[in-house]
Parts: structure tokens; sequence; C-alpha cells
């Protein structure tokens, strides 16, 4: 609008007329603004009959063009144009087409020229300014009208549905009006809409007082409502359409009815727990009761839509309400929680305003099944948020649910963690990513205007807490809590809007909280006027409940029936808890896997050799270009790897990136779905993988060999992610709770990099089994090694992973058949530091042959990827091979065990640099090295025999990393268990220090020499 009102007031006619007057000098037929190039005509006037049938279409351009420039056209053309303007010349013959390119006719751009204006008489700039300031202003009412609205339930409200800002400020703000001042004598003028607003419903134009009052009651009350920064103009007006439409938000009282029993509900479960529970921390939702019913509406208008399972994400605020009322899990499990009884199953539990569940249930209003998963969280908010979009993308894509029509997901936010965690943005920024969007998710804000204590003054910097989701194009509807009905309305658009355009939308509570951050917290401290209004404000369920009985919509016998009946249910289900004597974990499981545990021996594994055919068939794919596309240019490198691969294959061995794609083609092979996710993986960050292989001239022309392997394989997916570590590790852990039969995989660039994503592994993955017995198979792949790269690129941080494993150092299990199985069962994760191809190969496929789920952490190489050692042979990987939880020297020094001196055991790329350091120094029979692959849970058995078989040896643990990094704290109290104290293990490696690696090359050769000489010193 400001374009075109630019345009109208500097564009000049001929002789420095304004636009209008010169425009409309022009008094017959629809007339047409030309934005054509100008053509210069200055051949002289053919002597002929004036206005024949050839020569009429050569004076309409001569006409045009001496309008745009007198100068263009003869002297004579310019004096006979000049004295027909008095009206007895030349008249453009009238036009019955549409108006050509470029092109628009004059009526268009005028009113319905109903005040005194005819078409044939000049009007007036005023005219033409005063139209150009009503779409003005009809535009800020739609770009700025959230800025006056009464969102704030504990300020002034109204309380009738016809006054507007105006009558109560006495003209329309100056925040949104700004420079386009009409004056009162304009108010009763009728003005033409423009195509860009829905306020007049059937009727093309309308008096100025009435489309100010018809905006102000749109975008001024209690929905406040920014969209106008969307790039689309269809999803602009789709949103203008379902605000403005006349009497599109005039609910029945059918639905007042269900709205004031949901809020009911939403109160009366609140209350409930506040009278038998006065003391305990249950973290309601007193304030925001409207939450409720807000869910629901999402929901039922979802599943109209045909989703029929949703995932949820919350914090702990109104937690127990929504498992209540929204997923209607039995009250009495909810009423045990607060019992302080004991757990009949395994794990430490959680709190219960961080559980999570799982509920299929009918949904009485659209009568279809739906299926309803909240997510457990910890206290971080905003965690849970990519777990809970890599579950529902995981669950759309085993349902072929390519468009998001199926499963969708709800994320519930306090409005400061929304504005202040930084997982908030990194998740925004997976919503429209090919490989990690979940086709729109509906965020939902509680917006206290508090955080704990804090002022929003002193906990954003954006005018709102919802300023983030402009950065994703997603509409963000502001809505008074305490105004039910302007809320189901916002709660059915961001559902239809979802269901429509598949991308996210934000409805953002403005509520308050009426307790202090707990219900044992003392707000008045920080808060003192705030809570003095909130202590004076009705609940929303009285104030509704009284609008209601005003309208005749219910009567108070009604709104006590319903309330006395909730409050019945409630106490029959405090009856029934107080028999139980236990609770159960698994009842509060959000990701349950049917009949996976079924029927199977939980401690026997499947064995993870295969055929050597399966093999050689996976590696000769895995090493050639597309099949029959001899025009796919691959890069000359690239060829070069493959035909060195396809080598290796003949030759019965493979490297690193060979044993890999072996795992992952015969897991494909057996109907494994395998995901591949992270920074680079595709080629991968030191340029070994390769997975997708890219035309040189085409774009976006890949071919990716794995996705080929097998006409009936399982879906393979590589794919690259944003540069985020905590969203995308999030987000691969929650694909990896929804199948247990899939490989998902998360890689970091660096594994230096994997601690920005620590919160995702101290509170999920490290602990998720034991507080909320959720089980998953997730592989984090972590480079590491110190390789002279400096201290960001050196070290994976071995030892915070050891430290959080949770064997006992003092306790050597029993040994028996199944010693190894049984680790892995108790261990709440698995961690490693493999050395060869066979062994990647063999722990991948163990974590799908196991008969549980336990995340599993490798430490990667980066050197040894192209090693000329670091190969193994089919041997070690076809039928009847399994993983080495540690390899034991198998040359000279084996041979004459009672001669061997010292015994190194090591882990990871150190071994090739002690073995070389040995075989150099002419050691082979002297020292020997061993090699522990699974650090966690410790190998007690492996390493009690190997010590025992060399008697005479002294005992070293060597490690690259520093004394107080790497593996050694953790191995140390272990080799004293395995050894039952009888014999010393000794430390060699670089001496402690904060920093992981040195940054200077020099210093890094230093230290390795010195680590090797003290390696190989007898």
């Amino acid at each position: 609008m400001h374009r075109a009102r630019t345009i109208f007031k500097t564009l000049t006619g001929p002789q420095g007329q304004k636009l209008g007057a010169w425009l409309l000098a022009r008094k017959n037929g629809p007339s047409v603004l030309c934005v054509a190039p100008l053509r210069e005509y200055t051949t002289p006037a053919a002597s002929e009959p004036f206005l024949n049938g050839s020569s009429t279409s050569y004076v309409e351009d001569m006409y045009n063009a001496w309008l745009a420039d007198p100068s263009s056209v003869h002297a004579s053309w310019d004096s006979y144009f000049r004295n027909s303007q008095g009206g007895g010349g030349y008249q453009a013959p009238p036009s019955l087409g549409l108006p050509g390119r470029n092109e628009v006719a004059i009526s268009s751009l005028l009113p319905s020229l109903s005040g005194g204006v005819s078409l044939g008489a000049p009007v007036s700039d005023k005219v033409i300014d005063d139209h150009l300031a009503v779409q003005a202003i009809i535009r800020s009412y739609q770009s700025r009208g959230h800025l006056v609205a009464l969102l704030d339930p504990i300020g002034i409200m109204y309380t009738d549905r016809k006054t507007t800002i105006s009558d109560r400020f006495g003209g329309p703000p100056d925040e949104i009006i700004r420079q386009h001042k009409l004056e009162e004598t304009d108010m009763d003028r009728t003005f033409k809409l423009p195509s860009t607003t829905f306020i007049g419903g059937k009727d093309k134009a309308l008096p100025l007082r009435e489309i100010l009052r018809r905006l102000e009651l749109t975008y001024c009350r209690h929905i406040g409502v920014e969209f106008m920064f969307i790039n689309s103009l269809e999803q602009c007006n789709w949103i203008r359409q379902r605000l403005e439409t006349p009497g599109i938000m005039n609910p029945t009282n059918e639905q007042k009815r269900l709205i004031l029993a949901r809020l009911t509900r939403a109160a009366g479960f609140e209350s409930f727990l506040a009278r038998k529970w006065s003391s305990e921390k249950r973290f309601g939702l007193e304030g925001c009761e409207i939450l409720i019913p807000a869910m629901k509406q999402v929901i039922d208008r979802s599943t109209e839509f045909g989703v029929e399972s949703i995932v949820m994400g919350m914090p702990h605020r109104g937690r127990l309400n929504v498992l209540a009322n929204v997923c209607r899990k039995p009250l009495s499990q909810i009423f045990t929680q607060f019992a302080g009884l004991e757990a009949a199953d395994d794990g430490s539990g959680d709190v219960k305003y961080h559980l999570g569940t799982y509920i299929e249930r009918l949904n009485r209003v659209t009568n279809k099944n739906i299926r309803l998963a909240v997510v457990a969280n910890p206290s971080h908010l905003e965690a849970a948020d990519p777990i809970v979009q890599g579950k529902t993308r995981a669950e759309q894509f085993y349902r072929g649910d390519g468009e998001g029509k199926k499963v969708m997901s709800i994320l519930l936010h306090g409005d400061a963690a929304f504005a202040g965690q930084g997982i908030v943005y990194e998740t925004m920024h997976l919503s429209d990513l090919p490989d990690y969007t979940t086709h729109g998710t509906v965020h939902i804000v509680v917006n206290n205007q508090i955080g704990f204590t804090t002022d929003p003054r002193h906990s954003r910097s954006s005018p709102y807490c919802t300023d983030v989701a402009r950065v994703v194009n997603a509409p963000i509807f502001h809505v008074n809590s305490d105004d039910p009905e302007s809320v189901m309305h916002v709660c059915n658009i961001a559902a239809e809007w979802r269901a429509t355009f598949h991308k996210d939308v934000v409805i953002d509570l403005v509520c308050y909280r009426r307790n202090g951050h707990n219900e044992i917290d003392e707000p008045m401290f920080t808060q003192p006027l705030m809570y003095r209004k909130i202590k004076k404000t009705k609940p929303a369920l009285e104030k509704y409940s009284e609008q209601l009985i005003a309208e005749g919509a219910v009567t108070p016998e009604e709104v006590k029936d319903v309330k006395d009946k909730y409050e019945k249910i409630c106490e029959e289900a405090l009856e029934k808890a107080r028999e139980e004597t236990h609770i159960k974990y698994k009842d509060w499981l959000d990701s349950p896997w049917s009949g996976f545990f079924e029927g199977k021996d939980p401690l026997k594994a499947s064995p993870t050799g295969v055929i050597e055919d399966t093999l050689v068939h996976i590696g000769k794919r895995f090493s050639s270009p597309p099949p029959n596309a001899a025009e796919f240019v691959i890069h000359k490198g690239v060829e070069r790897i493959l035909k060195a691969r396809m080598e290796m294959v003949e030759n019965r061995m493979t490297d690193w990136a060979l044993g890999e794609a072996m795992a992952f083609g015969s897991l494909l092979k057996e109907g494994i779905h395998v995901r591949l996710s992270g920074q680079d993986v595709e080629r991968g960050t030191f340029s070994h993988r390769h997975h997708v292989l890219h035309h040189q001239n085409v774009d976006k022309a890949t071919y990716r060999p794995l996705c080929n392997l097998y006409p009936d394989q399982a879906p393979y997916t590589v794919c690259n992610s944003s540069l985020s570590e905590f969203g995308v590790l999030g987000f691969e852990l929650g694909f990896s709770m929804t199948n247990p039969n899939a490989l998902v995989i998360w890689e970091a660039q660096f594994g230096d990099f994997n601690n920005t994503a620590q919160c995702i592994i101290d509170q999920f993955i490290s602990s998720g089994q034991a507080k909320w017995v959720r089980q998953s198979g997730l592989v984090m792949l972590l480079p590491h090694a110190l390789e002279g790269m400096g201290p960001e690129h050196s070290s994976a941080r071995l030892e915070r992973f050891l430290q959080m494993s949770s064997d006992d150092p003092d306790y050597f299990p029993p040994e028996s058949d199944e010693f190894a199985v049984r680790q892995l069962h108790d261990i709440n994760w698995i961690v490693a530091n493999c050395t060869t191809p066979a062994n990647l190969f063999h722990i991948l496929r163990r974590q799908i042959a196991l008969p549980f789920r336990k995340p599993l952490i490798i430490m990667t190489p980066k050197s040894l990827l192209r090693h000329p050692e670091a190969r193994s042979s089919f041997d070690d990987m076809k039928e009847g091979t399994e993983f080495k939880r540690v390899i034991v020297d198998a040359g000279e020094s084996a041979a004459n065990p009672d001669g061997v001196k010292k015994l190194l055991f090591c882990s990871g790329k150190v071994y090739y640099d002690l073995k070389k350091a040995r075989d150099e120094r002419g050691l082979s029979k002297d020292i020997s090295i061993a090699r522990v692959e699974q650090i966690s849970p410790f190998p007690y058995d492996l390493v009690k025999a190997e010590c025992a078989k060399y008697p005479n040896a002294k005992i070293f643990w060597a490690q690259e990393e520093h004394k107080n990094q790497g593996a050694w704290t953790y191995v140390q109290p272990r080799f004293y268990t395995a050894l039952t104290g009888s014999r010393d293990v000794n430390y060699i490696g670089r001496p402690t220090a904060a920093s992981p690696a040195t940054g200077s090359k020099a210093q890094h050769l230093k230290e390795v020499a010195s680590l090797l000489d003290d390696a190989t010193h007898l």
C-alpha cells in the first residue's frame, strides 16, 4: 500500500499535472493506466481521410505518446491535441476488451463513484488520496492491530461483543492509524473495499465508520494476530478471510456448553488436587485453565481433517491436567502418584509432573479413534521439543504419511522459556527441512507473563515471547485466555492452517499464574502489584458461566450440575487409588513397543555374522557407479575411491567405510530401516563415506548406492542436518523411540561438538530408561583422537560418557555363558572405541540383534579411516563371527606368554601408534598389546583372562588422552576389581591438563614421542 501511495504521489502527468487530473482528463470508456514503454513518433501526418479504419490505432498510439510526453510527437499533433483538450477534438474510441498487460482499469482505482463523482467529471486528488488512505488504514489494522488488542486478562477486558477500541478511547489509536488521518466529515463517506480484506462480506463498499468498526472488532479486541510478515499472499488472504468475514465467530449454544463443560473439568481438577494435597507441588493450571479446552479443540478439529495420532510435548505446568482431561489417563493412576508408594517395576522413576503417557481412545466429538502420546520430559524447559518432532517424524515415516495428514505434533511452551531457550530456535529451523519436517506443528504458549520470579522486561528483548516463530513465517495468534470463545476460534484457525498449509502456527494464550511458580511459592515477594490484581480477578470459569447464564445459553443449575458430576468422578477415582499398594512406571510409558519384548529370551542375542555372498554383493554395489547410467558424471576423486573399494572387495578386505556400509546394507536386507543423520554425514566430515554421489553437470541429480542394494530392502535414510547438535541429536533420539526395529544414528562432525547437546545426553540418553522405562537403541558416532588438530578437534570427552555409566566399579558379575549380554542388559548405555572395521560392523549389527535396546556411544576414528592396517578380512565378518569386546595380541608375544615383560591395555587409535613403536624397536616378544574395544560395560572376564595369560608381565593402561581425561579414571578401579587387587595396573599417557589437546604441532609431536617412549621402556 505504501508503494502504491508513493507512486500516486510522485507520478505527474503532462505539464506537471497531478496523476489524478491528467489520468481522468480522458472522458470516455473504461480508461486505462498504461505502464508500457514510451514510443517516439516523429513522422509527419499523412494527408488522408481522418480516422479511417487503418489510422485509428495509429492516432490512438500517437495520443498516448503525447499524453506521456508532448515533445515526442510532431508539432502539428501537439497543437491538435492541445486544442482538443476542451472536448471538441479527438477522443479515444471506447474499448470493450480487458486491459492489457501492465494496465488496470481506472474505475478499479476509484470508489464506487456514488459520492457525487461521475466518470465524465474531473476527480480531485483528494478522492484518490482518500481511497489510498483507506486501503492503507485497512492494512494498518491487519499489520498492527495486535499492538492495541486487549490481550491481558488481568488488565481491562471487553464485556460485550460490540464495543470497539475507538468507542473506548474516542478515536482510532495512533499506533495503528499513524499518518493516515481522515476527517470526521469522511466517516460517513462510502469507500470501495480492496481485494485484500473480507470485512465487507458480500458488500463491495462500506462507509468509513463501518470499515473501522469491523476492523477493530476483528483485530483490536481479544485476538491480536501477527501474520502480515508472511511472504505468501494466498496465506495472508486465507487468514484474513477466517478472521474478518462477518459473523464467522458466532458459536452455537451447543458449542458454548461444550466449552463450559471442558473448562469446568479443567478448573475442577485443579481445585480437587488443591484441596486434597494442599502442600504438594503440582504446577497447576490456575489462571490458564482454558488450555485444556484449547488443546481439545485443536485435537477435535485435527481429527476432523484426518489426523489419527498426536504427539505432544510440554513443560511441567498443567501437565497433570493435560494427562487427566486431554489424554483421559485414568484419574486413579494420577492420584496414586501423590501417595508416595513404592514402584512395582525397575527404574528410579521421576516426579509426577515430568511423566509421559500413551493413550488410544475414542474422540467423542468426532467419533474417531485417536492416539495421544505425551512425551516424558526433564525440568530442562523446551528440551523435549526436538524429541517430540523426531518421534512425530518417525511415526509419519513408518506409516507412509509423507504429508503429515495422519500424524501431527503439538508443543506447549511457557512464555519465558519460549523466548529464552535456544533449543526453540534450533527446533523451529528443522520445521521445513526435507528429512526433518513434521509438516506443521501447533505451538501453544501458556503465557503467564512471568518466568518464575522474572518479569518479561528482564527476560526478553523482543516485544512478544513468540517472536522466534517469525523466522519460519508461522502466523502468531495472541488471544486473551479469559475469552473462551475467542480462544476456540483461534484454535480452529490454527488446526485448519496446519491441515491446509502443513506449516507451523503459534497460539499465544495470554493468561496469568494464580499461584507462585509452584503451589508453595510466594509470588508477592517479587510481583506484589501483579498479584494484587490477580487476587481480585475472577477465574475464567466464573466469568464464562456468568456470561452464558446472562445470554440464556445455560441455567445456573446446569452449571452446578456439571461441576458436581466431575467432583464425584474425582472422588470415586481417589477411592480407587487408595486401594493401590504400588505404582507402576510402565503405566507412564510414552512410546510402547507392542510385541517387541514378547516371546524373546531377554538374555539371548541373535548372531551378527553374515554369509560372504551378502558381503560381496553389498561391497560391489557400494563400490559401483549408478547402473545403466553412463551419462551420470562422477567426480574423478570419487571414481578413484570407488575403484579402490572394488579392489578391496575383490581381495576380501574392508576399510572403515566399507565395514560401516556392510553393516547398514546387511540390516537393510533384513528389513531394518537405517537412518544416518548429522552434519555432513552424506559425504562424511573426512570425505570417507560418499553415500550420496552427485552428478557433476546436473544440479540435484544424485545416486545413493545403499538405497539400491536389493529390490525388497528396507529404506535407507542418510541426511545432512542443520548446523545444530542439541536440536538434531534430540530429534534422532525421538526418532529412535518410535520403532525398535530400526538403526538410528547421529554422527557429530567432530566428537568435540557433542557437548553442545549435553542436555540431551545427560537428561534423556543416559538416564531415560531409569526415569521413564523408555528404551532407545540410538547410536552416537563421535570422531575422537589426538592427532595434532588442536583442542576442539581432538576429544569427544570419552571420560564423561564413562563417568555416567551405571555399572559398579567394585562388582565383578558372576561368570557364565550369558556374562556379556547380561552386562549389556543391566547397564544404561554402551561405550566403545573400536579399532577394526569388522568390530564396527558387528557392534552396529548387535544393536538390532539384542533382545532389548540400549544407546551406543562409539568413539570413531579419523586417521584410521585410511590407515592401511585398520582393515578387516571378510573372515572376521562372516557367519560364526561376533563382536570382540577385547582384541588380544596374536603376535610373537602370544607364542611365549611367560617371556612377556609388559602387558599394555589400550583403546582406540593409540593401539596402532603403540604397535608401530614396539615393532620398530624390536620388542614384539617383550610387549603384548591388548585392545579394549568395549570399555563400558567393562569386560572383567576377558581382562582377567588376558592378565592371567602373562603372569610375569607388568600391566599398564596406555592412552593418548590426558590423565584426567580418557578412560583411565573409569578403568583403574575396574582393573583392581577384575584382578582382585593381586596385581598393580599403572598409567602411561599424557599428564593431567585443563585442555583436551595442545594447539602446537611441535608440542603434540613431542607429547606423542614421550608417550611411545614410556610405553616401550622395559
